[in-house]
């Protein structure tokens, strides 16, 4: 099966950002995870944040579902805290999202925003500080 979609990803600061883009599949989705578990190592067991883009986002197939629960898990245990879901109100996308991902797992908190400004000013409050001044990496 070929993957399906795409995403730009970088760090700045304890900020890992990810850009959306597309109608997702499983295959997409296990690319996504491996490309942030070998981002997240870089955090080297400090608390961090996490912010999405789901503007270009399309959906995704049933598959990529189980995928994103066990990543879920895994940076929730690797010291994510805080998620910033950056979209315009879609119920498609805030129901698949919930199913993904809760609101709140111990000292994880989920968010969603409709703007890239109301989610920097939430995560500066939490304590994670965006420069804005970012190399942006290529997904693989």
């Amino acid at each position: 099966m070929h993957a399906h979609g795409d995403f730009d990803m970088w760090v700045d600061n304890q900020v890992l950002l990810a850009r959306i883009k597309g109608q997702w599949n499983g295959e997409m989705a296990a690319h996504y995870s491996k490309r942030m578990k070998e981002l997240v190592h870089g955090f080297n067991g400090q608390t961090w944040a996490h912010i999405v883009y789901l503007d270009d986002w399309e959906l995704g197939t049933p598959d990529l579902e189980p995928v994103i629960n066990e990543l879920v898990a895994w940076v929730i245990e690797h010291g994510l805290t805080r998620t910033a879901q950056v979209f315009k109100a879609s119920m498609l996308k805030k129901s698949q999202m919930d199913r993904m991902v809760k609101e709140r797992i111990g000292d994880f908190e989920r968010r969603a925003f409709a703007t890239e400004d109301e989610a920097f000013f939430w995560l500066e409050q939490e304590g994670f500080n965006v420069e804005k001044q970012v190399l942006i990496l290529k997904s693989a």
